[in-house]
């Protein structure tokens, strides 16, 4: 076993006062006293002399050592005692040097976390007063023309009212999502998990993106024709809107006269997974582990230009996992992207 390196020091520094001191008591008897000193009562000494040193040098060291090792775990602990493994505070200098080493390096850690929030942060708010700040002024921009005289003008006023209004609109939207992002987070949210059919809800979402669709001359495509309902359970309301944001953010940034297309796939006896692609413009690389971040846009000019709140991909996010399920997203710049999610199948009998 190694041995404590307090124990190795006293050892040797009682080795070095004993063979002083006992050769000093030889030297002070035969040259001073004239006495002869027998080996037996010189042995006696040696032993004599070499265990109260040993111990009273291990028992000062053990001491000296604790008292200010204490005040450094006390001075650390104050942090974050988790940090420490529960163990009793030890005077060996190794196992000391191995705890602060661990301690420093998951403070450093941390602090590097901390500052990746705290960018995070100082991007999220910047993005939030931007997307508020936009249709607050524009609706306030209308009004104040309104107030001013321009209310009287027939010609304009309810073009007007109109453009006031679709900023308030905008407004609302932002908030309600920002509210269910709250809820989602903090679980407040309360799913009604039910059987229902996957087929008759994506035909149902078809059905109320067809026009934005058309607009764009995008095509909305079912990979294949489904004679049979495909059971799923979960909140189909929630899903709706997972479907509804992805197949919105497939047309806005879509190829004009391209396809979005919708899939599903067995992926066993428990799990489906629907896939939602298009032929668009593709996301790059770099910008793929942010894209689920609210109000993180790949192209902040095109993409506030096709409105939105800028957080619908993290809504679909926090709805998928609240359902304990995965998303995933592939892309190729220019080419297209395909996002596609799990659901639990309803058991067959």
């Amino acid at each position: 076993m190694k041995i404590k390196k307090t124990y190795s020091f006293a050892f040797w520094t009682s080795v070095y006062i004993t063979v002083f001191t006992s050769l000093a008591l030889v030297f002070l008897a035969y040259f001073f006293l004239d006495i002869s000193l027998k080996f037996s009562y010189i042995l006696l000494n040696v032993s004599v002399v070499f265990t109260v040193t040993f111990l009273i040098i291990q028992f000062r060291l053990e001491k000296f050592i604790f008292q200010r090792i204490k005040k450094i775990y006390d001075s650390v602990s104050i942090l974050d005692t988790s940090d420490f493994n529960k163990t009793p505070i030890t005077t060996d200098i190794d196992t000391l040097s191995r705890d602060v080493q661990t301690f420093a390096k998951n403070k450093q850690q941390q602090i590097k976390n901390l500052n990746l929030r705290e960018g995070y942060r100082r991007e999220f708010l910047g993005n939030i007063s931007h997307e508020l700040k936009t249709p607050l002024f524009t609706a306030q921009g209308y009004l104040l023309t309104l107030s001013d005289g321009a209310i009287n003008d027939k010609k304009i006023n309810k073009k007007y009212l109109k453009r006031a209004n679709k900023g308030v609109e905008r407004l609302i939207a932002i908030v309600k999502d920002l509210d269910l992002i709250s809820k989602l987070e903090s679980a407040d949210l309360h799913l009604n998990k039910e059987p229902f059919d996957l087929v008759a809800l994506i035909q149902n979402v078809f059905e109320l993106l067809e026009m934005k669709a058309k607009k764009r001359n995008i095509s909305l495509i079912f990979n294949k024709n489904y004679r049979f309902p495909m059971m799923v359970i979960g909140d189909e309301e929630r899903f709706e809107q997972v479907l509804i944001n992805l197949l919105v953010n497939s047309i806005k940034y879509g190829k004009i006269g391209g396809t979005s297309t919708v899939s599903i796939e067995s992926l066993n006896k428990n799990k489906a997974l629907v896939k939602v692609s298009d032929n668009g413009e593709g996301i790059e690389a770099k910008n793929l582990p942010r894209i689920f971040e609210r109000f993180y846009r790949v192209d902040q000019s095109r993409s506030r230009e096709q409105g939105g709140s800028g957080l619908g991909l993290a809504i679909v996010k926090h709805i998928i996992e609240a359902h304990d399920e995965a998303i995933f997203v592939e892309s190729e710049f220019k080419k297209g992207s395909t996002f596609s999610f799990t659901l639990e199948k309803l058991e067959q009998l």
